[in-house]
Order: structure tokens, then C-alpha cells, then sequence
């Protein structure tokens, strides 16, 4: 197999500066448009960010810059993602969401709303990173997928973005008449940031600039159509309580949140922040998923590495419901790694069949 040949960074660089940005008469990088740039093996792409006002006028300018770097040495696939921002000029003004107790400065529910064509949205969070969200969020789809249902995922972790893997996808989406394709794998359609990046890239981006690419894969995506739309759209979000949760949920509709966590305190603190922030923005949490409940020895003894209950515990001080509770299992570690969730390839395990009850729950 013959390698492509090495993108060059300078000319890249170059060859985007000789598109005329429209406002200010200048070249791309010279305006400032050419953000996240990313470079690797026969793909070259960024974001195109622009005042939201002129979002429409810029349709044709990422055309162009997607034509400049396909005419590039080693340039195969190039991928431009058009992102609007509030506000016009060098200082823009970016509309945010203080977590206060004043309800003037919530969300309000009629500032967001569902992607065309999607009946439902569920968001899966933790608050705290490496308690198995992604994997939660992974199995949970496909087991939808498995009860009969158009089902879409939406990988919002922009800095650590893990589902293309755990769904065995290394393709990219492409643009269709101005709405980007969502890739498909094992009935379940799935929009991730990691198509555009290598595996181990970092993604260094600031806060607003990874809420507008969220908002581009909300957005911009071709979910559903009106002859087969969406049944549930599942968003893996982020750990923490921070920007893009809060675009999210003003820009998004979200029907309610499942939260993630293991048993051990450390986590449900973190658990008890996310369910914090979504109450303070009115979005209901429909229950709570306890993963990495035991792990069960070769004698069949359950071992509680992180302890036991904690996650029952908190549902009920929540006054929802345990979903399921997750064992550790060699198994599922393996589907991940491999692209083949546990839920897809019909596994009889008990952690298969709690993150089958927990979306039979869910309906």
C-alpha cells in the first residue's frame, strides 16, 4: 500500500490565505477565520468561525476553502465546519447562562429546540470524567437500536471524544446539501468531533469555540428526515458543568438526563453537581446509572471495588430512578476497545442485559 505523501502545514496555511474572507478583504488565516486546525494522513480541515449575522454569505467561502485543500499533495479528504458565533467584529458577544437562583438568567425553554426531524433527546452525564460515561452512552444506543428504534448518538465530548472507536468507525462525514451525513454502525447514526482529528490529537480549544462546534453538530446535522425521523437522540456529555452543558441546554431541547456514576463518594459529589446545574436549568433527570458496581471473581464472589450502594443511595435522595447497576466486566472492556458495544453483538453478560433494561426503562 502505497503512504500518502506528508501535508505540509506552511502550505496549507498559504493556500487558505489566498481565500478572500468578505468582510475585512483579507485572507482567511489573516482574518482570523482559520481555527482548530487539523492535520493528518491525507486530511486536512478546520473551523470556519464567523459572526452568526453572516453565517449564510460564508456558505460559499467554505466551499472554496474545502476546494483549495483538496488541490493540495496529500490532501485526500478536506473537511471545512461552518460555525456561527453572536456578535460581529474583533470583540464578539457570546450569549452564556449564570447558574444563579434568579430565574431571569435561566434558559428559557423557548430559546431551544429539537433538530429537525428528532422526536426525543436524552443526554447522558457524570460531572466527574472516567466513570464510564462514553461506554454508558455507547451500549445505551445501541440497545435503543436493538428494541426497534431510529436511534442517533451525538459525541459532545469535544476533548475527549471516544465514541468512533467504541463504535468502530475511522471514516468522515460528509456534507450533503449544507447538512452534514452522520455515520452509521451497528443501526445506530452517530456525530462525533474525532472524525475530524487523529486518535491522541489534543483538541485545544477554548470553552466558546468547543460550545459552537457542539452547536454545529446539533445543528447543522442531518438527523432524521421526515419520512424516517429519529426515534431518541443520545448526547454524550462532557464531565463537568461548564460550557458546553450550558449551550446544550439553551440551544437543545433535551426530554431529560441520565447521570453516571460509581458507587465510591468521590464520584456521586461530582454526580450531585451535574443534577445541581440541570435542575437549576429546568431539564428533568430521568434517572441514574450506577457503572463499575462490583467485579465479580472466578469463584463467583462480588467484589465492591468502589464500594456498594452509592448510586442507589443518590437516586433515591433524587427521588428517581436506578437504572442499572453495571458490573466490571472484561467483556464490555473488550467490546469497547474493539467497536463492537456489548449491546450490539448480543452479549448475555449482566452488564448487557442492565444496559438493556435500563433503555427498556428509558422508553
Amino acid at each position: 500500500m502505497t503512504s500518502l505523501p506528508t501535508i505540509d502545514r506552511d502550505a496549507v496555511l498559504a493556500a487558505l490565505d489566498k481565500v478572500v474572507d468578505p468582510r475585512s478583504g483579507r485572507g482567511l488565516v489573516a482574518a482570523g477565520l482559520v481555527q482548530g486546525l487539523v492535520i493528518r494522513e491525507g486530511t486536512a480541515g478546520f473551523m470556519l468561525e464567523v459572526p452568526a449575522a453572516d453565517a449564510a454569505r460564508y456558505g460559499y467561502i467554505r466551499e472554496q476553502a474545502e476546494t483549495v485543500l483538496k488541490g493540495l499533495p496529500g490532501v485526500e479528504k478536506a473537511q471545512v465546519v461552518l460555525t456561527a458565533e453572536a456578535g460581529s467584529g474583533v470583540t464578539r458577544q457570546r450569549k452564556t447562562a449564570r447558574l444563579s437562583p434568579d430565574p431571569k438568567s435561566e434558559p428559557k425553554a423557548s430559546e431551544a429546540e429539537k433538530p429537525a426531524h428528532v422526536k426525543r433527546v436524552i443526554a447522558v452525564a457524570s460531572g466527574k470524567g472516567g466513570v464510564g460515561k462514553s461506554t454508558v452512552s455507547v451500549n445505551l444506543a445501541c440497545a435503543f437500536a436493538k428494541l426497534g428504534l431510529n436511534v442517533g448518538l451525538l459525541d459532545a465530548d469535544v476533548y475527549g471524544p471516544s465514541a468512533p472507536k467504541m463504535m468502530g468507525i475511522d471514516e468522515e462525514p460528509a456534507f450533503v446539501d449544507g447538512k452534514l451525513e452522520p455515520l452509521t454502525a451497528h443501526g445506530v447514526k452517530l456525530m462525533s468531533i474525532g472524525f475530524m482529528v487523529a486518535e491522541g490529537s489534543p483538541m485545544i480549544w477554548r470553552g466558546p469555540m468547543a460550545s459552537s462546534a457542539v452547536r454545529q453538530m446539533v445543528q447543522d446535522v442531518r438527523w432524521g428526515t421526515e419520512a424516517t425521523p429519529l426515534d431518541l437522540l443520545i448526547v454524550d456529555l462532557p464531565p463537568g458543568t461548564g460550557d458546553i452543558h450550558l449551550t446544550l441546554v439553551q440551544k437543545l431541547a433535551v426530554d431529560g438526563v441520565v447521570l453516571v456514576s460509581t458507587p465510591q463518594e468521590i464520584a456521586l459529589i461530582d454526580a450531585r453537581r451535574a443534577a445541581a446545574m440541570f435542575a437549576k436549568t429546568g431539564t428533568p433527570i430521568l434517572g441514574v446509572i450506577e457503572n463499575m458496581a462490583w467485579f465479580e471473581g472466578p469463584d463467583g464472589v462480588r467484589i465492591p471495588i468502589f464500594g456498594t450502594g452509592g448510586a442507589r443511595t443518590e437516586a433515591e435522595t433524587l427521588g428517581v430512578p436506578l437504572l442499572a447497576e453495571i458490573p466490571i466486566e472484561l467483556a464490555l472492556r473488550q467490546a469497547g476497545d474493539e467497536g463492537r458495544p456489548l449491546t450490539a453483538v448480543g452479549g448475555e453478560s449482566l452488564a448487557a442485559k442492565g444496559f438493556e433494561a435500563a433503555a427498556r426503562a428509558l422508553l
